[in-house]
């Protein structure tokens, strides 16, 4: 049995199996993480920004979509762009708008890395006309992450159904938007976003098994609740296993942050455990900024991030 193959099996019947996945399942950090090696400060990683830590004030109409390269250069002293498709749902397709971002980020020295994608459909719909819908619609943001010059897109697995059956349509969907995405050199990534992709064993399986070199994972510091009650979260994975369980697949990372102790300490995740893991599976790419508190201002909370980002990466 091939080992992709193995983990996906794994993964669906039993995340147990996978609970100490290393660098040995499934691909090596040498081909799971993109060759973009940190370069603007002395850390192991770079340190890019998610544009949905500012999705508050893009949504209230106070930035523009065009302007977040020179925020992410001139504000926060950073290198690295992750663009999300909502603030620019309509302009996939438009060469003339994707020209001025293209132009915008390479006038403020700010590297284009991925789009994260959104509202495009369920690319684990067990309905086979819905999943093929969502797979097409994923490819204009192939196109247009392709002419930015990213590295990847970063899409959702979701879908309803059991988790053998939203696996398998999975790993159809995820298969196919990334055979289109091959044809382009780009990346087709999973972030743990809700529901089974918040299982790290789950969702390693899946991407095993849709044995693509150009499909992997966006792992994500905070994003491991499974199921939402009345009340919050009524079923959360462990966010170190969940990490550790995707890194062999990885190819960004993302460094989510709500809340902050006097110290400067993320107060849900202990980034020293959680960088810890990032760098033990051989991880030497970017490592993404995504704020989501509101106990400070987006620009106060992305600037602790950074913070922290540089204070417990030096010490790891």
């Amino acid at each position: 049995m091939q080992r992709r193959t193995f983990l996906y099996t794994a993964g669906v019947l039993g995340t147990a199996a996978l609970t100490g996945c290393g660098t040995t399942a499934g691909k090596t950090p040498e081909t799971a993480s993109p060759a973009t090696p940190a370069t603007e400060n002395d850390l192991w990683f770079d340190i890019s920004l998610a544009q949905w830590s500012l999705h508050k004030a893009f949504f209230a109409g106070e930035l523009d979509n065009l302007d977040f390269a020179s925020v992410t250069r001139d504000t926060f002293r950073l290198g690295g762009a992750e663009y999300v498709s909502v603030f620019f749902k309509d302009r996939a397709k438009d060469q003339a708008y994707l020209a001025q971002m293209k132009q915008r980020a390479a006038d403020n020295d700010v590297r284009s890395l991925l789009i994260m994608v959104d509202q495009e459909g369920n690319l684990g719909a067990t309905d086979a006309t819905e999943r093929t819908t969502a797979v097409e619609n994923h490819y204009k943001w192939i196109d247009a992450a392709n002419y930015l010059g990213c590295h990847s897109i970063r899409v959702n697995a979701a879908g309803r159904g059991s988790r053998e059956e939203v696996a398998a349509a999975a790993i159809d969907g995820l298969r196919r938007v990334s055979e289109y995405g091959q044809q382009a050199g780009l990346n087709v990534i999973v972030e743990n976003h809700g529901g089974y992709s918040s299982d790290g064993g789950w969702l390693a399986g899946v991407i095993a098994a849709t044995e693509m070199d150009n499909c992997g994972t966006l792992p994500d510091f905070g994003n491991f609740c499974m199921e939402r009650g009345a009340n919050g979260c009524a079923e959360e994975y462990d966010r170190y296993r969940g990490v550790r369980e995707m890194m062999p697949y990885a190819k960004a990372v993302s460094a989510k942050t709500h809340d902050f102790n006097e110290v400067g300490d993320e107060i849900h995740t202990d980034y020293r455990r959680m960088l810890g893991i990032v760098k033990e599976h051989g991880y030497r790419s970017w490592v993404g900024v995504e704020y989501e508190g509101s106990s400070l201002s987006e620009e106060a909370g992305i600037r602790a991030s950074i913070a922290l980002l540089r204070r417990v990466g030096a010490e790891v």
